[in-house]
């Protein structure tokens, strides 16, 4: 753990979900379980099916150029969220046969949702569940702000392991139609519990869009958490500093707990 400033103890803590809740990996094969899925769509609407490695390879371009909009995204000052139905219509099927691609277009929800389970397995990180303990135990509420295409699956994972009612403000981004680092969808999650943005610690795992995001908002403490792709960077961030960084929940703890005793950074 490394701290670069003084934090004083906040009184509110917003994490980022993927990252910093959970550790997040690829499943193989994601792409033919959510092929088979749309195959199902084109079926129940009527629509003439389509091959099999054709959606396939859609899928995956459509993935592709997702990540690639999102890195182009945080360069704006105040970016929108891709909407569902943009994603399913533009960045997948946008050469299908206009049938097949007004299913699927009316399906988004269900089919982003379908996506984000099949697409990846999630983890728990180390030290969260003492860390919400500890933020019980001090009375400060712990958020999460966050991007998601579908919030829904974050919140499927949360009640699956009994962890939704731990969490007072719950912001992402597909319901606000804003994406970090618009410093929005911090501020909706300070106005949500009553406090102002220097009242607060934001924590996330990238530069791009979660330090850029806290320093933007005028958080009081921004921390990075290093996750699998931190440190790469989609462009140059000259001078973006956090104000200290942590390995996981279980360094944050540490953090925060010498944060409410008024112990200096530099003992930590």
């Amino acid at each position: 753990m490394t701290a670069s400033a003084s934090l004083r103890r906040p009184r509110a803590l917003l994490l980022d979900f993927g990252g910093v809740i959970v550790e997040t990996d690829k499943v193989p094969g994601w792409e033919a379980a959510l092929a088979a899925r749309v195959t199902e769509v084109l079926a129940e609407a009527g629509v003439p099916a389509l091959r099999p490695a054709r959606i396939v390879a859609d899928i995956a371009a459509g993935s592709l150029a997702d990540k690639h909009w999102k890195n182009a995204m945080s360069r704006l000052f105040s970016p929108r969220e891709l909407d569902q139905e943009e994603f399913w219509s533009d960045f997948v099927a946008a050469d299908w046969p206009v049938a097949a691609r007004g299913a699927v277009t009316r399906r988004a929800r269900e089919l982003c949702e379908a996506m984000g389970h099949l697409r990846s397995k999630r983890t728990l990180r180390r030290g969260l569940t003492q860390l919400l303990d500890a933020c019980d135990r001090e009375t400060v509420p712990v958020g999460i702000v966050s991007n998601a295409l579908a919030g829904q699956v974050h919140l499927d994972f949360l009640e699956e392991h009994g962890l939704r009612q731990r969490f007072a403000v719950e912001i992402h981004s597909d319901a606000v139609r804003i994406r970090k680092p618009n410093p929005e969808m911090i501020w909706l999650a300070t106005r949500a519990l009553g406090i102002e943005p220097a009242e607060a610690w934001y924590v996330g795992d990238n530069f791009d869009r979660d330090v850029l995001c806290g320093r933007r908002a005028g958080v009081g403490g921004v921390i990075l958490m290093e996750a699998s792709g931190t440190y790469d960077k989609p462009y140059a961030l000259e001078g973006l500093t956090p104000d200290a960084v942590v390995a996981d929940p279980a360094g944050l703890l540490t953090l925060f707990e010498h944060a409410c005793a008024g112990v200096a950074d530099d003992a930590a």
